[in-house]
């Protein structure tokens, strides 16, 4: 599953306004202008034809690709959306440090919307439930863990998708 299309469904199933876009981007550290916005919620108009794409190529006229860090600083942004600022305690850097890991960005995804939306382990498996999957808390907690952990567990763009999905189905039904 492509970043935008990550962008894409979590703005959709939590309702959130393009100024809120942006401000969101905007605590994450990025700066962006509503346009931008828009350009990475639309899907390229070739996203479909392997031979024209070429990853090399981060935007066009219409469309802009949402790199892993661009996500992660949204993802980071939200966090502080939802939950506030929080006081960095001594020692600890004021800004988010980036994942120095090649983590899954779908298993970034469940831990910063876990928090973002202070959801406990029950609340993830009812969202699962809602969209059909029905996964074992060890499972997710393995999805939750650290990379390089024993216990460790890559979410795949099924559970990602899926995931999406019940949050759509739990917030706008």
């Amino acid at each position: 599953m492509e970043n935008n299309d990550i962008l894409i469904r979590l703005r959709y199933a939590l309702d959130i306004k393009d100024t809120d876009m942006v401000e969101i981007f905007n605590l994450g550290g990025i700066e962006v202008a509503k346009e931008d916005v828009l350009k990475v919620l639309t899907k390229p108009k070739d996203s479909y034809d392997e031979e024209d794409y070429d990853d090399d190529i981060a935007e066009d006229e219409e469309h802009i690709k949402c790199t892993n860090s661009m996500l992660e600083s949204f993802l980071n942004g939200f966090i502080t959306f939802k939950r506030g600022k929080q006081e960095p305690k001594p020692g600890q850097p004021e800004t988010p440090v980036p994942a120095k890991s090649k983590e899954s960005i779908n298993n970034q995804l469940l831990k910063k919307v876990k928090i973002a939306l202070a959801l406990t382990s029950e609340d993830m498996l009812d969202i699962f439930e809602k969209a059909g999957i029905n996964i074992t808390k060890g499972e997710l907690s393995a999805m939750l863990r650290k990379e390089g952990h024993k216990n460790y567990k890559q979410c795949l763009d099924k559970y990602a998708r899926n995931f999406l999905k019940g949050l759509t189905l739990k917030y706008r039904s």
